[in-house]
């Protein structure tokens, strides 16, 4: 199938990818369009333009840059020249922190003199520092579009009304706490978004946008709201879900256009008979039926906690001091009890990769699931609050399951309950916490711990309890804390490892303590002999005592240092400092190499890799690392709609080690995507999480005439810090990064559109101009331009622009497997069903905008507004030919 990307040619040639600015101002401004975001140089890249080009750059139309600049205040003062600016986008979000959370840009305000752009439709200055929206803004008298979402908006200003043409707003994720009156002025508004701020209270003047189609509350502290929501009957959607609601207006049910009501997840007890009756109401969430609590009431009386029950596309959630349960779309619960927190709290969450750099794990940890982190930070809750994270199951007797937190500068484990979910079938790890940071679930060795008096004391180990460690009195002045770690070593992996079949060795110990300072008297430890060792068999030359540090960089004989005493089944001896220890049996002299080789080795997976390609669009690429065991199974599960080749040789790899994935021989990838290092995909291995990534690839080569046949090649990345040095050393050299190499085959093209009226994408369509010549066609091209900037909305826009709800479904499941199929069906189903409409154009451009798109909305605006012009040229030549025309008749008549 041929991809959105081949459509370049019939696409706006805005020259994305390419290196040079100027190359990029040939392509971009020719159609007045100008898309920098994608740059982290972007705002160096249009300072350029602009002095190289002015008479060029002041024609732009839409401009799109990254507030994620150093730049970003002095290109501001060349933006007021851009008289011709109608779409203007100045977003944050496009660079990480070392957590990677998405960093807000550096946007605060904006020159005085921006209020003179007066052609701009459309401003963008989400995920900003805006604490104060800018005067500057009230003074553009086209802005139709306006968006602020992911700021620091307390208020806003009190003639925020003048903006009488908006017809989309949103200021969603900021901290509104009230809004001005004025905003009944904004009689063209159709689309208001305040979900996620801090309102308490509505002006009774919202009821006076009686265009408003959409209207998002939701995440607020709103108690009540007023009855003058009912004057919206244009309204079709209203989401109040997730605040603190005890009552709802009747009236609400009058609403003709209205097609979804969100209650979800308040704290109505009670709702109108009128509005209960509604079919698309939703109020999952709130305690109905239950009595309001007396204030004589026994406090300490058990009573049912309000349940909220948040969807996929939610991000936060308000706690009362009446304490709350909330169960999250991807299997994570929480519980506030009663008095958590002692006023209303906005808790926010989000799940995130986990990244080498900032997750840190032990020898032997195994990470089992994502990170979640949880706002804000640097709260203190009255009472514990308890989490639930599902995890994947290790399915180890020697390793346990914790609850591991971030503080900001360590890891800490927490203290952990685990139980087996029979609804969702799945284990959930719980903690109890009084403050919110980062969470992620970790399989350890199993550790036991206690704390050691100046009495002594006796420490086992739960693994096996043969294993022992004996604190005699006066071992230490102050108590200490003491933890105690047991990694069994089966005979079998011993001599795989070592290829000979007489070396054996005990379980691995591990000791540590949270005092650098030595035991005053030596510690007695206990430790099973090496299988098939006895006391009355045992040769005492061949036994060796071996001592690691932490890392197990390094492995000492120290039997000579120690005194050994034996019984029929145990080793016993005695030292005063903790770390690694372990009993080999071997007639080898140097044992201390062959011990680092197998403790190496204990820690590394034997893992293949596959490269899948979609039956259906062969440029669709699934790369995945798997663990050797689970191959069979992860290609029985694809091989329905994937094929390729076999998976790579086996081979070995660390928990949380870094490999990048190569595209080559004629195939590439998109260098723009934040997974990209140098032109590789960047990967971390992680044995019990998905080690998957699905793009979609391009060739630079012409492939109308031939097929490209390309390869990806896995490399590994920067040595972890904890690798051994013989780990590292084996990694050197010009090709000891390369893991594995595997073919990649792109067929050839199909013919393209414009070379033959033919099936595209599997569908087949005569000829479409949509529109008539006054206001303009709009004809497959131009659809295939709009195709390729819709994503994974296309359901609401093919709503808006008419298309039942049987047909959306029809389309989703017949091109379950591909987006862009989806949308290309959609779209060009209604172009066909309205071909004949002379107001389609139009109807496409409203449906744009009611589905938040004003981008697209723009771009066909200035498709037919160049059509326009076009067909006025036409008419006035047309007209002085046949002009030329009769007089050279009149002088042939003379």
């Amino acid at each position: 199938m041929q991809k959105m990307a081949e459509l370049q040619g019939l696409r706006d040639k805005c020259g994305e990818g390419t290196s040079g600015a100027p190359a990029l101002a040939g392509s971009c401004l020719a159609d007045n369009r100008l898309n920098l975001d994608v740059y982290p140089d972007g705002c160096r890249r249009f300072l350029q333009l602009f002095k190289e080009q002015q008479g060029e750059v002041v024609q732009v139309e839409f401009l799109r840059l990254s507030s994620n600049n150093c730049l970003l205040d002095t290109t501001l003062g060349s933006l007021p020249h851009l008289k011709h600016l109608k779409s203007l986008v100045l977003k944050g979000g496009h660079a990480r922190d070392e957590f990677g959370s998405y960093q807000h840009g550096s946007l605060t305000s904006l020159p005085p003199d921006f209020g003179n752009l007066k052609c701009l439709t459309h401003l963008d200055l989400s995920f900003n520092r805006l604490s104060v929206l800018p005067s500057c803004i009230l003074h553009l008298p086209s802005l139709c579009v306006l968006l602020v979402s992911h700021n620091s908006l307390v208020t806003l200003p009190e003639d925020f009304g003048r903006l009488s043409k908006l017809t989309f707003f949103s200021a969603m994720k900021n901290q509104l706490k009230n809004l001005p009156q004025s905003i009944g002025e904004l009689s063209m508004l159709q689309d208001l978004d305040l979900s996620e701020n801090a309102l308490e209270l509505l002006p009774e003047e919202v009821g006076n946008l009686h265009n408003c189609r959409e209207l998002d509350l939701s995440g607020n502290r709103l108690v009540s709201i007023p009855d003058s929501l009912a004057n919206l009957k244009s309204l079709r959607r209203l989401h109040l879900h997730s605040n603190l609601l005890v009552t709802v207006p009747a009236s609400l049910a009058s609403l003709p256009n209205l097609s979804r009501l969100d209650l979800q997840n308040n704290c109505l007890r009670a709702i109108p008979s009128e509005i209960q009756a509604l079919p698309f109401v939703h109020v999952r969430g709130n305690p109905l039926g239950e009595t309001e609590p007396s204030p004589q009431a026994d406090k300490s009386s058990t009573r049912r906690l309000k349940r909220l029950f948040l969807a996929s596309g939610e991000s936060s959630f308000t706690v009362t001091s009446e304490g709350c349960r909330v169960d999250l779309a991807c299997g994570i619960h929480f519980y506030f009890p009663p008095g958590a927190a002692s006023d209303p709290l906005r808790i926010y969450f989000r799940s995130l990769m986990p990244d080498p750099q900032w997750v840190k794990l032990r020898h032997h940890d195994v990470l089992l699931s994502r990170v979640l982190e949880l706002q804000p930070h640097g709260v203190q809750f009255q009472q514990e609050v308890q989490i639930w994270m599902p995890y994947i199951s290790p399915q180890s007797c020697q390793h346990e399951v914790v609850v591991r937190t971030f503080s900001g500068q360590s890891w800490s484990d927490l203290k952990t309950r685990v139980k087996w979910n029979r609804k969702s079938k799945k284990f959930v790890a719980c903690c109890c916490v009084l403050h919110f940071s980062w969470f992620l679930v970790v399989s350890r060795l199993v550790q036991n711990e206690c704390k050691v008096p100046a009495e002594g004391t006796l420490l086992f180990s739960r693994v096996d309890p043969n294993i022992k460690v004996i604190f005699p009195p006066g071992v230490t002045k102050e108590p200490r804390h003491v933890k105690l770690q047991v990694l069994l070593v089966s005979a079998e992996e011993i001599q795989k490892i070592t290829g000979n079949e007489g070396c054996r060795a005990s379980p691995l110990l591990c000791l540590s303590q949270d005092s650098m300072v030595d035991f005053l008297k030596p510690v007695r430890i206990q430790l099973p002999l090496p299988p098939g060792v006895t006391g009355l068999n045992l040769d005492r030359s061949r036994l060796h005592v071996l001592h690691g540090d932490l890392e197990g960089q390094t492995w000492n004989d120290i039997t000579s240092e120690v005194v050994l005493e034996f019984t029929h089944l145990y080793a016993v001896f005695e030292v005063t400092h903790f770390s690694w220890y372990w009993l080999w049996y071997t007639t080898k002299t140097y044992i201390g190499d062959i011990a680092k080789k197998v403790y190496e080795r204990l820690r590394l997976y034997q893992v293949n890799f596959i490269a899948l390609q979609r039956k259906r669009d062969p440029e669709q690429v699934l790369l995945q690392c798997v663990p050797k065991h689970k191959v069979d199974p992860v290609l029985k599960k694809l091989q329905n709609r994937y094929r390729g080749p076999e998976p790579s040789d086996m081979v070995e790899m660390f928990e949380g080690e870094q490999f990048f994935a190569a595209f080559e021989r004629g195939i590439s990838i998109d260098m723009d995507r934040p997974d990209c290092v140098d032109g590789r995909l960047s990967f971390i291995f992680y044995s019990h999480l998905k080690n998957m990534k699905e793009i979609y690839v391009t060739s630079p080569v012409d492939r109308k005439d031939q097929a490209v046949k390309g390869q990806v090649s896995f490399y590994r990345g920067a040595v972890p810090d904890s690798i051994p040095e013989d780990a590292s050393r084996r990694r050197k050299g010009p090709d000891s990064l390369w893991l594995a190499t595997l073919p990649i085959k792109l067929p050839q093209l199909k013919p393209r559109w414009d070379d033959n009226p033919g099936p595209l994408y599997g569908f087949s369509f005569p000829p479409l101009n949509l529109g008539n010549a006054e206001t303009g066609y709009l004809t497959q091209a131009n659809l295939l331009s709009i195709a390729s900037r819709v994503g994974a909305d296309w359901q609401s826009i093919g709503l808006n622009l008419g298309l039942t709800y049987r047909q959306i479904e029809r389309i989703g499941y017949n091109n379950r497997e591909d987006l862009n199929k989806q949308i290309l069906d959609m779209l060009f189903s209604w172009a066909q069903q309205n071909s004949e409409d002379p107001d389609c154009v139009s109807k496409l451009i409203t449906a744009m905008k009611e589905s938040g798109r004003q981008d697209i909305a723009d771009e066909i605006e200035a498709v037919v507004e160049l059509g326009r012009q076009k067909y006025s040229e036409s008419i006035r030549r047309v007209g002085l030919e046949q002009e030329s025309s009769t007089e050279d008749s009149a002088i042939a008549m003379t």
